[in-house]
């Protein structure tokens, strides 16, 4: 096999930017064999820019049963990530899912194992983990440069969305068809990211504010407090309602503290563990020596384009994945976490009880409400 023959589920927001990468020449390695969509209009749209080439389904199910792919890429509502999945691994196809995993973990615990059980490729589209800067914090942080983690502050309100982003779709910011707000859509890429560079939290505490912000049954604004297994702290506060507003991510250590805003990554760089400063020094006032450094790094970034290839290489070559499919339950772990916490008005242990989460989820998907969307795609480029 030369290319990998991919086929994707979903041509709506994000799965039609990767279908114009993939156009565009940015992923030698793959080749678009066929796409489905459930709206008429989405099927349109491939069959007039995709070429006869492609073939277009209305069902994931039947693109999967085709035999025209070797791999899926699964970009629809997030219920139907596990589902899905697990349908193209039973068909013995190689599987890439667009964030989140799904809506609660119990279906993404299936999921892992039942790519466990196909043996075949899994990978996830947390594109973010390609940046350089967080790239760089992780090797920090895990490699020790930080000393032992202190505090975890990140405070990324800048998923600024207008009310007709979601009216857009029937299934968005609803509990049945979409599972939840901000912390479901716009944040799974720094939920993975934060527990990737500084480990999952043991404790949550979590206040989501639902349609605060939008006329939404789901939460538009989150602050969460964290804790973590050796008694560090942390701080996430998110939300879809603040312009202009504010991405920063800061960790700190016994050894120094790293910001990373505004495209730089800062850090504060003690002299001596600040532990064994404050033990020894002789003065009430004193402080640690520090040098304030600019964090070099390799400059990358490719996003998409990069989890693409790496997933291509890993299935011809066996070349290590970006993220596999099967770290996609931890972020999720984090956010139902959070949602738990939230809805019980009470500090949620890691793990949590997965069946109360979904008996939970299970009565706001009862009473949710109906609505018809105006079935607008709108442009995603620049935005994750």
């Amino acid at each position: 096999m030369e290319q990998v023959r991919l086929g994707i589920i979903g041509v709506g927001n994000m799965g039609s930017g990767h279908c114009e990468n993939i156009l565009a020449g940015k992923t030698p390695e793959i080749r678009l064999a066929a796409v489905a969509d459930r709206r008429e209009a989405r099927r349109d749209w491939a069959k007039g820019r995709l070429g006869e080439g492609v073939a277009v389904f209305t069902e994931g199910s039947q693109l999967i049963q085709s035999g025209l792919c070797d791999a899926v890429l699964i970009a629809v509502p997030h219920y139907q990530h596990p589902v899905l999945a697990k349908e193209a691994f039973a068909q013995g196809l190689h599987v890439m899912c667009e964030k989140p995993a799904g809506v609660y973990t119990k279906a993404v615990r299936e999921m892992n194992a039942a790519a466990d059980e196909s043996g075949r490729v899994f990978g996830m589209m947390f594109n973010q983990r390609t940046n350089c800067l967080y790239r760089e914090m992780r090797r920090m942080v895990q490699g020790g440069e930080l000393g032992e983690l202190k505090r975890v502050n990140w405070i990324i309100t800048d998923w600024y969305r207008t009310q007709i982003y979601y009216d857009s779709g029937d299934w968005r910011a609803t509990w049945d068809g979409e599972g939840g707000g901000v912390l479901l859509n716009q944040c799974p890429h720094q939920l993975d990211l934060l527990q990737w560079i500084c480990g999952l939290p043991t404790k949550v505490q979590a206040f989501c504010q639902e349609g605060k912000w939008h006329d939404i049954e789901v939460e538009d604004d989150v602050t969460a407090y964290l804790e973590f297994a050796n008694g560090a702290t942390g701080v996430f506060v998110t939300t879809t309602g603040d312009a202009p507003g504010t991405n920063r991510f800061e960790v700190s250590g016994t050894l120094g503290k790293l910001v990373c805003e505004d495209g730089k990554l800062t850090f504060w760089k003690l002299k001596e563990d600040e532990r064994t400063f404050c033990r020894e020094a002789k003065e009430g006032f004193a402080m640690p020596e520090m040098e304030k450094l600019q964090v070099e790094t390799d400059g990358e970034n490719p996003q998409h384009v990069r989890v693409l290839n790496a997933f291509a290489a890993n299935i011809l070559r066996g070349e290590p994945l970006v993220a596999d499919g099967r770290e996609g339950i931890n972020g999720l772990t984090l956010s139902n976490a959070m949602h738990l916490s939230s809805w019980l008005q009470k500090p949620v242990g890691i793990p949590f009880d997965e069946e109360l989460f979904l008996n939970e989820l299970n009565k706001r998907r009862a009473n949710s409400r109906k609505k018809a969307g105006a079935d607008i795609t709108f442009s995603t480029e620049g935005t994750y």
